[in-house]
Order: C-alpha cells, then sequence, then structure tokens
C-alpha cells in the first residue's frame, strides 16, 4: 500500500502539478471521460467545464504554492483506490478526496471533491 500511497501522493493536489502537463491531452489523460467533481460549494462539476477552468487559470500567471499533508489511501477494489489529503493554500485550508484508478497508460482520477475546513 506504501507504493501506491507514494505514487498518488506525487500527482496532488490533483490539476496543479504543472510537471503532469497543463494541456487537453495531459487532462484527459489525467482524468477517466466520466471523470466529476464536487467543489466547497456543493456544485457538481463535469470534465469538461474543470477543464474550462483550468485551461484559464493554466494562461494565467503561475500557479500559486500549495501545501498538502495528512495524505491517507484506502483500496476500494480492483485497482481503484480512495485518496484523502489537507490542502493549504495561503490562508485557506480544505479536505480532499480523489478517487484514482490504475488505467493501462497510469494513474487517472475518477473522482475529486474540496470541502472547505474552518479556521482553528
Amino acid at each position: 500500500m506504501t507504493g501506491v500511497l507514494e505514487e498518488l501522493k506525487a500527482l496532488e493536489p490533483l490539476f496543479h502539478r504543472t510537471e503532469h502537463g497543463t494541456t487537453r491531452g495531459a487532462f484527459e489523460a489525467m482524468t477517466a471521460p466520466d471523470f466529476w467533481e464536487v467543489g466547497a460549494s456543493g456544485a457538481r462539476y463535469d470534465r469538461e467545464f474543470v477543464w474550462s477552468v483550468l485551461e484559464r487559470r493554466y494562461a494565467e500567471d503561475a500557479p500559486d504554492e500549495w501545501e498538502t499533508s495528512d495524505f491517507a489511501c484506502r483500496p476500494l477494489g480492483g485497482e481503484t483506490y480512495l485518496l484523502t489529503y489537507r490542502l493549504r493554500q495561503g490562508s485557506r485550508l480544505s479536505r480532499r478526496v480523489t478517487v484514482w484508478e490504475r488505467a493501462d497508460a497510469g494513474w487517472r482520477a475518477v473522482y475529486h471533491q474540496g470541502t472547505g475546513l474552518a479556521p482553528g
């Protein structure tokens, strides 16, 4: 399990590791075709919407430095894993979850969610 955890930690925070690519092709390779996420607001976003937001972000200045911690990983069956962690973006703190699956071409995200945490 330690090997899987280390591989997945290297991919997070999801979509904010520019070394994994910032193009549509890279994004499609790192997500399942039916990928979706739930934002801190509780809104559901599909793959195409997420890509459109990322495309605008990548066209702007370099991404902010974000700090991850408290990683945990749990197998869900087959080659699918639940990864949880905390993310600090400046003064904003959130709990994150990504469901990852190991595909022929490597890891790809199936689902992602971020939930804001109260300061303190």
